[in-house]
């Protein structure tokens, strides 16, 4: 088979694979995962939590509990701390660093009001913002990071830089897959799905971290506000901290997911600069470098 058909097919085989979640009910699929990932009979958690580590191949090396009866349920399993030196924070204050385990899905610059999401789709991030263009403003002709977390990666999110949280806005959504094969065929899939966005003030001045929510990403949790979805609202929702103190630090866990999806990153133009090398479906882990302030631009959070 020719190169060209082999790409062909494979483009088939996503659309394949895609087209059934289109008619799938998400949120219902999801509470049945919520539920089932807090089964705390031992022996349907504990061969849960063996026969997922067995097909994704967890690496058990970097967790502080590394047999299946240490946790009480698969989901303590899914969002598991780390052992004490399994990730470093690299760098000085002016570096941003990776917030999570994953894949890079793409890393670039925001073109007006237009985030790449894979060969022939973007979206909008005054979408993804949650529709208010005054809020997306900020970041118009930015920078963007997408980091895809596996289902075998550590599922914790940390902060990239420090930062003081402004406010968070939630915005109601499907479920979609966030796989790489449903970013390369379903269009505006970041900004149709239901997703979490915090807005921080740091050195590098405004920041958004989306978690975006995907089929089987049964809940979304803050180190803040504890657990926002579910339940699944039908409306936007938003929640002013100005006044709440809430300052993380680098490498901080600021949230988890209870299974796996994306984490997107938005800063202002000529804010950061990514570090070159750093590319789509690259591997990465939380705390390693991405990308550093743009001399002179520093904007000291006081």
């Amino acid at each position: 088979m020719s190169g060209h058909s082999a790409a062909r097919t494979a483009g088939w085989f996503d659309y394949l694979k895609s087209l059934p979640l289109y008619v799938l009910p998400h949120h219902a699929i999801s509470r049945l995962t919520f539920a089932l990932a807090r089964v705390r009979t031992p022996w349907v958690k504990n061969n849960l939590i063996h026969l997922f580590a067995q097909r994704y191949q967890v690496a058990w090396d970097d967790a502080l509990y590394r047999r299946p009866e240490d946790y009480a349920d698969f989901n303590a399993f899914f969002t598991r701390p780390l052992r004490e030196g399994a990730r470093v924070v690299e760098g000085d204050a002016a570096t941003v660093v990776n917030p999570a385990d994953g894949y890079i899905s793409q890393i670039g610059n925001i073109d007006q009001d237009a985030v790449f999401q894979a060969k022939g789709h973007a979206f909008s991030a005054t979408a993804l913002l949650g529709g208010d263009s005054a809020r997306a403003a900020a970041f118009m002709n930015g920078s963007f990071v997408t980091v895809y977390l596996s289902p075998s990666d550590y599922h914790r999110v940390h902060m990239p830089m420090d930062g003081r949280l402004v406010e968070t806005v939630y915005v109601p959504g499907r479920l979609y897959s966030v796989a790489p094969h449903t970013t390369r065929t379903i269009p505006n899939l970041f900004a149709r799905n239901e997703r979490l966005v915090s807005l921080f003030e740091t050195d590098a001045g405004p920041m958004a971290m989306v978690l975006v929510g995907a089929i089987n990403v049964a809940a979304i949790e803050t180190v803040w506000d504890g657990l926002v979805t579910p339940p699944q609202r039908p409306d936007i929702e938003v929640k002013d901290f100005r006044q709440a103190g809430v300052a993380l630090q680098r490498g901080e866990e600021m949230g988890r997911f209870n299974m796996g999806s994306t984490v997107i990153l938005l800063f202002g133009p000529d804010r950061v600069r990514w570090l070159e090398g750093l590319g789509a479906e690259q591997k990465v882990k939380m705390g390693q470098p991405f990308g550093r302030l743009v001399s002179g631009e520093r904007n000291h959070l006081k």
